[in-house]
């Protein structure tokens, strides 16, 4: 999904990226190893991309969530939000690096119910979050304890919303465009 209004900013590089820009492209390189097209449009406002990355580290490093639930928790939300750009990115780290089966990643994809129950409870209250702008009901947070997660864990996908909202909202805003190493898994929102 893509705004109607596309941005007009250039993509910044570490060639011509302002001191600020720069230096957090460059945090950006030594946390992936190359500058997605998404930071190179999000690094026009060094504070975003910043917060962005931040976020992003301590939601995988300190979440308390397996890779796996990492992704069905990132991939829930960029299809909750519409956004092309990260169910590509996320369905192939997914698979590549989180070793998500397909199914799983395939099921969220298309709006289906995920085989794992456990997986497919914090899918649900992600969503729920999601949709509720989260105001979840006890019915809705007992399921997710009862699925083995602990109450920490809703705070932990409270990070994921922010992360994913800033990213998924410049996607759509810049309409960027996949890098290659993403295409494989393309994804356009079902009209």
């Amino acid at each position: 999904m893509t705004a109607e209004y596309k941005l007009s900013l250039p993509a910044k590089t570490l060639d011509n990226a302002d001191p600020k820009a720069k230096a957090v492209l460059e945090k950006a390189k030594a946390q992936t190893g190359f500058i997605p097209n998404m930071y190179a449009g999000m690094a026009n406002s060094p504070g975003l991309l910043e917060t962005y990355l931040d976020g992003y580290a301590r939601f995988r490093k300190d979440s308390g969530f397996t890779p796996a639930e990492q992704e069905v928790v990132f991939l829930t939300l960029s299809r909750d939000n519409g956004c092309d750009y990260c169910m590509a990115a996320h369905s192939t780290i997914a698979e590549k690096m989180s070793k998500v089966p397909r199914q799983v990643t395939e099921a969220i994809r298309e709006g289906r119910q995920i085989p794992d129950p456990k997986l497919a409870a914090l899918s649900a209250f992600t969503d729920k979050m999601f949709t509720s702008r989260g105001l979840p009901s006890k019915a809705d947070v007992r399921a997710f304890l009862d699925a083995g997660y602990e109450e920490r864990h809703v705070l932990e996908i409270i990070l994921a919303l922010a992360v994913k909202t800033l990213s998924n909202y410049s996607n759509h805003l810049f309409h960027t465009p996949l890098d290659q190493g993403f295409a494989e898994r393309a994804w356009k929102r079902a009209a």
